[in-house]
C-alpha cells in the first residue's frame, strides 16, 4: 500500500495542535492569569453564595449550578492580593478539576489566548520564598504577560479534600 502526502501532513498538523495551548485570561488586581481553556466548564456572573461555617477565609462559600453543589473559591483571597471588590466585571470561572466542579471569583475575564510553546517561559525560581509549584509559566504575548496558573495543582489534593467536605 502506497502512504499519501496527505497523510503525513495530517500527522504534522496533529503536533502542531499538540504544540498549540489555549487560556482562559482572566484579571486579578492589576495581573493578568492563565487557566487551561480545556478545564473550564462555564464562565458566569458573580452571586451571592450560601457561606460555610468553619470554612476556610478562601472558601467564599456554595452555590447551587443546576443541581450541582459547587464550592466558590475567591482567587483574591487565596492569592493573598487584598480585600475583594465584587462588582459588574466580577465573574465566577466554573472549573472540572479533577472530575470535580469548582468556581473561582476573579475581578474579569479578558479572552481566550492560544500560545506555543516558544511563547511559555518558565516560572522563574523563588527558593523557599515563594511556592511557585502551582505555576505552569508565563506567557507572553506582545506586551502582555499572563502568569499561567496549574489550576490542578493549585486546588492541592489537601485542600480538594476540604471542598469534597462542604461540599457532601
Amino acid at each position: 500500500m502506497i502512504q499519501t502526502p496527505t497523510s503525513n501532513a495530517s500527522a504534522a498538523g496533529d503536533q502542531a495542535d499538540i504544540a498549540a495551548q489555549e487560556f482562559l485570561a482572566f484579571t486579578l488586581g492589576k495581573e493578568e492569569y492563565g487557566v487551561h481553556i480545556l478545564k473550564v466548564q462555564e464562565i458566569r456572573g458573580y452571586e451571592t453564595v450560601t457561606r460555610i461555617a468553619n470554612a476556610p477565609e478562601f472558601i467564599k462559600g456554595v452555590v447551587n449550578l443546576r443541581g450541582i453543589i459547587v464550592p466558590i473559591v475567591d482567587m483574591r483571597i487565596k492569592f493573598n492580593l487584598g480585600t475583594p471588590t465584587y462588582d459588574q466585571f466580577t465573574v465566577v470561572i466554573i472549573l472540572n478539576i479533577g472530575g470535580r466542579v469548582v468556581g473561582i471569583v476573579v475581578d474579569s475575564v479578558s479572552d481566550v489566548i492560544t500560545l506555543s510553546p516558544e511563547q511559555i517561559k518558565p516560572a522563574p525560581e523563588m527558593g523557599t520564598a515563594l511556592n511557585t509549584d502551582h505555576l505552569i509559566g508565563l506567557g507572553t504575548i506582545d506586551q502582555r504577560m499572563l502568569i499561567l496558573v496549574d489550576i490542578d495543582k493549585l486546588m492541592s489534593s489537601a485542600e480538594m479534600g476540604l471542598i469534597d467536605s462542604i461540599s457532601a
